[in-house]
């Protein structure tokens, strides 16, 4: 995945860079500017002809031309930035908890919410909005490719609008300290062409598949007999809960734990098992209790949720 601030996929943060690219080369300039100045007045021997000239001119003339200069072309170059929601753009809600991510989309077919967990996809070159919250700590929402940074703070939503420009997976972090492990909260990103989201999208809205095999199905049985619903939603299988990501299309997803694993069997297993080896403060209770014919099937049947 990619996480570098530099490779800008949306026009705003393009915006954001050459605002970044002006502000360093300016005071670059400045900076050598200065220096020369200090290495001449290092080797003269004489007093500046006019003193009060340095001071009104560098001290006051020159600062007030060249911040004035600033606020208008950040002032002008940033106007983008707070541009209207367009009528068409895609609103996605997303909430920072410890330490994962939730993130709410509406189904255009039934009109009714659609929950997924740590990885946000958005379609190509069409306008989108996230509005950004937290259920509990202060936490921040940053993906260097599509620039901008937002923090997430209690009882406010903020708004980051973009569009991206080009399909491929991203990396995002939250960027604001917010616990033992703020470092393992990451968010990838994945840019689609704009049917391929459409696909997704109309996966994601329906329930839990059926389990295709005798091993998947015992591992139901296991999910249901350990109580997991508890914290985790299957939609059409167990009763509702936010206490922990929704589970009912899980193995769609890139990662498991917020980026912290790859998704698959022995991810999975190792996660379930024992979460406080991974992300040590984690909320979820370890199953190494299981057996491994136990866990086994309950891996199978995770994985089975696409």
């Amino acid at each position: 995945m990619t996480a570098s601030a530099l490779q800008r996929i949306t026009p705003q943060g393009a915006v954001l860079t050459e605002m970044s690219w002006v502000l360093i080369a300016g005071a670059t300039l400045i900076f050598v500017f200065v220096m020369v100045l200090l290495a001449r007045a290092m080797r003269g021997r004489q007093a500046p002809a006019s003193t009060a000239l340095w001071v009104v001119g560098g001290g006051f003339l020159f600062p007030v031309a060249v911040l004035s200069a600033l606020l208008v072309y950040t002032t002008v170059r940033s106007a983008q930035l707070a541009a209207d929601r367009p009528a068409d753009a895609l609103v996605i809600g997303v909430v920072g908890k410890m330490w994962w991510w939730e993130l709410r989309y509406r189904d255009p077919a039934s009109g009714r919410d659609v929950l997924v967990a740590n990885e946000l996809r958005v379609p190509v070159g069409r306008p989108v909005t996230l509005g950004l919250a937290t259920s509990d700590v202060i936490h921040s929402f940053w993906v260097p490719a599509l620039g901008g940074k937002v923090d997430m703070v209690p009882g406010r939503v903020h708004q980051l609008r973009f569009t991206v420009r080009e399909a491929g997976t991203f990396r995002g972090q939250c960027a604001e300290y917010c616990g033992a492990q703020h470092a393992k909260m990451a968010l990838p990103v994945v840019a689609m062409p704009p049917d391929e989201f459409d696909a997704w999208l109309a996966a994601q809205a329906q329930p839990a598949a059926a389990p295709a095999d005798a091993l998947a199905m015992r591992g139901r049985e296991v999910f249901i007999e350990q109580r997991c619903s508890a914290c985790h939603t299957v939609r059409g299988v167990a009763a509702e809960s936010a206490l922990g990501p929704d589970l009912t299309h899980l193995a769609s997803r890139l990662t498991l734990a917020a980026g912290e694993l790859p998704m698959g069997d022995d991810s999975l297993q190792r996660w379930i098992a024992d979460p406080q080896r991974v992300k040590p403060g984690a909320r979820m209770p370890a199953y190494d209790r299981l057996d491994d014919e136990t866990m086994r099937a309950l891996s199978a049947y995770l994985l089975s949720l696409k």
